[in-house]
């Protein structure tokens, strides 16, 4: 089966578990599943296990990286390996929001209006290169994504569970673009990049590609639906200590009083440092946060949150590396 088609799952449907029965399997399925996507992406784990970590956070995901760097063949393999429905949008300047969410469309055979449901309604959606469509449509994608309903013509549609967005945006070519606003930014649990592949890796990708004689990269399906939100429900069973909670807040704390930030991180990251620790120890085998989770989530779960200073951004210090500091200079809490 193609990445980025849709199948049948390969695994017969299961009875809902528990979700503390659902955590003692995560870290196995998670592994499973890494080594099913890593068939189309090579040399990417870490990169793949951060988008596990999103989807078990039940979250969306921004990647800001060049074309070309299978940004949509994950989205499409992960959409297969889950056995979830994908859907695809292509943001231009001329999309408007109907096109996402659907619109009512006249049935003349039963004289009256029928909702035709948009691109949106589906599990999986990768919204790419988001930021060339104008204010107006991205506000309406990312109201969908907080709200995780559409309202049209005063009826409001429930969207489909899971739902996890991908996003991608150019870093590079700005004319034509509408950057995303800081507030809407903070909407994505974590900004990332997938990064050029290492010499060895594209070796393999291009022999890989010379073995199958075809473009397509054949995966198979390993849950459904029904099992990622077991998956998803599972991860509220992970104890996280009141220790390292306080750690936490110091963290998102410290990034509202460095001098270096004119904008620190909302109640909104340290929620989402909360969830990504969580799902990051799942992962991890564990069913309880140990500091180094938050370490390793922090970066990603807040860079993207922050607003320097103008004289910072003219020296061209990063974000990450401040995020960095701030790991760096607060005591790290025995667990």
């Amino acid at each position: 089966m193609a990445a980025g088609a849709q199948k049948q799952p390969t695994i017969e449907p299961q009875e809902e578990l528990s979700p503390a029965e659902a955590l003692r399997h995560v870290k196995e399925h998670m592994d499973k599943q890494r080594l099913e996507v890593g068939k189309a992406i090579i040399g990417k784990d870490e990169v793949i296990k951060m988008v596990q970590v999103g989807l078990l956070a039940n979250s969306h995901i921004l990647f800001e990286d060049f074309p070309g760097l299978a940004k949509s063949l994950m989205a499409m393999t992960f959409s297969d390996v889950l056995g979830c429905k994908f859907k695809r949008i292509q943001f231009t300047p001329d999309l408007l929001p109907t096109d996402i969410s659907g619109t009512y469309i006249y049935d003349e055979s039963e004289n009256e209006f029928k909702f035709r449901p948009g691109p949106i309604f589906a599990n999986l959606v990768l919204a790419d290169e988001i930021n060339r469509a104008p204010p107006k449509t991205q506000a309406a994608m990312l109201e969908a994504m907080q709200e995780r309903q559409v309202t049209i013509e005063g009826v409001t549609h429930k969207l489909p569970k899971p739902f996890i967005v991908l996003a991608t945006q150019n870093p590079v070519e700005q004319e034509g673009t509408y950057p995303l606003p800081e507030a809407q930014l903070d909407r994505f649990i974590m900004k990332m990049s997938v990064g050029y592949p290492a010499r060895a890796d594209e070796m393999e990708i291009l022999n890989r590609r010379f073995k199958r004689k075809k473009d397509e990269v054949d995966v198979d399906t390993l849950s459904n639906p029904t099992m990622v939100l077991n998956l998803i429900n599972a991860v509220e069973h992970v104890h996280i200590s009141q220790a390292i909670l306080r750690y936490i807040v110091e963290i998102v704390q410290r990034t509202r009083e460095d001098q270096r930030i004119h904008v620190g991180a909302s109640p909104r990251g340290s929620q989402a440092l909360f969830k990504l620790s969580r799902a990051y120890a799942a992962i991890s085998g564990r069913d309880y946060v140990i500091p180094d989770d938050v370490k390793v989530m922090a970066i990603p779960g807040l860079k993207h949150r922050l607003i320097l200073k103008p004289q910072i951004k003219v020296k061209g210090i990063p974000p990450e590396d401040i995020v960095a500091d701030i790991l760096e200079n607060v005591p790290v809490p025995t667990v």
